[in-house]
C-alpha cells in the first residue's frame, strides 16, 4: 500500500516573477523526502500554458529540466487531461509568485477542483497581491502603515499634472513607487524628485494598470514570518540590510548586495510588537498556510507595517525560510509543515454545508 503524499508543484507562470519560481521549485523538489512524497511538476510557460511533466524520483541540477514545453499542449492553455488527473487525494503546491499564481487566480481554479492546495486561499492571495487592498484593510484592522497614494492609468493620462503636485505635496521626497499587483521588487522606484516621479509612474505602468506611491520611512527593514492557519506563530525577526540605494530587484536576486541579519537585534518589546502586528495582519486578510510581514521601524522604535507577502521568496536562502531555520524549523521540515496545513484545511473546508438540507 503506498501511504505516500501525491504533492503536485505548480511553477513557472505568466508573470514578470517567472524565472523567481523556477528557481524556487527547483529548491523545493531537492528539499522533498521521495520517501514520503510522489512529485509531480506542472511547468507554466511565459505565456500561460501549462505542461504537466513525469513523475519527480530525484533531485534537479539545472532548473531546464523543468521546463515540459510539448507541441501537443498548443491548443489549449490547460490540458484538459491535466485537469482530470488532479484528485481530491493530493496536495497541489503553488509555487508561483506574482500576477496569474500568487493573486487568487490558480487558487480559484484549485477551489473549483475541490483539492488540497499550499498557501492562502482565493481571497486572501488577491488582497494580499494588491498593495492598494491591502492597505485599505490594514487601516481599518488601525496597523500603521505609511501614507500613500494610489492611482489609475486613465487618471494619470488625463491629470498626470495633479496627481504630480498632490503626491509632492502629501507625501513628500523620498518616496516609493511601485505597481500595485506585483512582488519581488519588480518596477519599484525610489523617488527624490519630481522629474524621478515621472519617469518611475511611467516604469511602473509597465507593469500594472495600478500604481501606487509611498511615503518614504527612514528606519529599518524588518521581517517576520508567520505559519499557521487559525492558531498562526512567528518566526524569530530578521532586517534586511542592503548595500544599494535600497532593496531592489537586483539586490534581491542577483548582486548580492543585500546582508540578512537573523536574528535581527531588537528589543523584546519591539519584538513582541511586531508579532503582534504580524498576526494581526495575517488575521485581517484571513491568511492561511503562510505569509511573510515587513515592517519598518524607525530609531524611536515606531513600527510601520509595509506589507505582506503570502507567497514569499521560498528558496533555502530566502528570508522566509532562513527565519524559521533560525526559529527551529529547517527547509525539508518547513514544507513538510505547509503541505500538513494545506490538508487540515481542507479536510476543514470539507465539512461546511453546500445545501440546506
Amino acid at each position: 500500500m503506498n501511504n505516500k503524499t501525491i504533492l503536485r508543484l505548480l511553477y513557472g507562470g505568466k508573470s514578470a516573477e517567472h524565472d523567481v519560481s523556477m528557481q524556487t521549485a527547483r529548491s523545493v523538489i531537492n528539499a522533498l523526502d521521495f520517501e514520503k512524497f510522489d512529485v509531480y511538476p506542472v511547468y507554466i510557460s511565459k505565456e500561460g500554458k501549462w505542461f504537466p511533466g513525469p513523475k519527480l524520483t530525484e533531485e534537479i541540477t539545472d532548473v531546464n529540466e523543468l521546463v515540459f514545453v510539448r507541441s501537443d499542449n498548443e491548443d489549449s492553455l490547460i490540458p484538459p487531461q491535466l485537469l482530470a488527473s488532479i484528485s481530491n487525494d493530493e496536495v497541489v503546491f503553488p509555487l508561483l509568485h506574482g500576477p496569474n499564481g500568487e493573486d487568487g487566480t490558480v487558487q480559484g481554479l484549485l477551489e473549483l477542483l475541490n483539492v488540497a492546495y499550499v498557501g492562502n486561499g482565493v481571497a486572501a492571495s488577491a488582497v494580499g497581491m494588491d498593495k492598494v487592498f491591502m492597505k485599505q484593510v490594514f487601516a481599518e484592522h488601525r496597523l500603521k502603515q505609511p501614507n500613500y497614494v494610489f492611482f489609475m492609468k486613465k487618471d494619470w493620462e488625463e491629470t498626470s499634472g495633479d496627481i504630480i503636485t498632490r503626491i509632492a505635496e502629501s507625501l513628500g521626497f523620498p518616496c516609493f513607487v511601485k505597481p500595485a499587483n506585483l512582488g519581488s521588487s519588480v518596477g519599484i522606484s525610489k523617488c527624490t524628485s519630481k522629474e524621478q516621479l515621472v519617469e518611475a509612474i511611467e516604469l511602473a505602468f509597465e507593469y500594472d494598470r495600478k500604481v501606487i506611491v509611498e511615503e518614504g520611512i527612514v528606519g529599518r527593514e524588518i521581517e517576520i514570518a508567520v505559519l499557521g492557519n487559525d492558531e498562526p506563530k512567528c518566526s524569530a525577526a530578521g532586517e534586511i540590510v542592503p548595500k544599494t540605494d535600497f532593496y531592489d530587484y537586483e539586490a534581491k536576486y542577483e548582486d548580492n548586495s543585500t546582508e540578512l541579519l537573523i536574528p535581527a537585534q531588537v528589543s523584546n518589546g519591539v519584538y513582541e510588537r511586531l508579532k503582534e502586528m504580524s498576526i494581526k495582519a495575517f488575521q485581517a486578510i484571513d491568511g492561511s498556510g503562510l505569509v511573510r510581514a515587513d515592517f519598518f521601524v524607525t530609531e524611536n522604535d515606531d513600527i510601520y507595517i509595509n506589507e505582506i507577502n503570502t507567497m514569499p521568496g521560498f528558496t533555502p536562502f530566502s528570508m522566509y525560510p532562513l527565519l524559521w531555520k533560525e526559529s527551529g524549523l529547517d527547509y525539508s521540515q518547513l514544507i513538510e509543515k505547509l503541505v500538513q496545513l494545506a490538508i487540515e484545511r481542507y479536510e476543514e473546508k470539507q465539512k461546511v454545508k453546500h445545501t440546506m438540507t
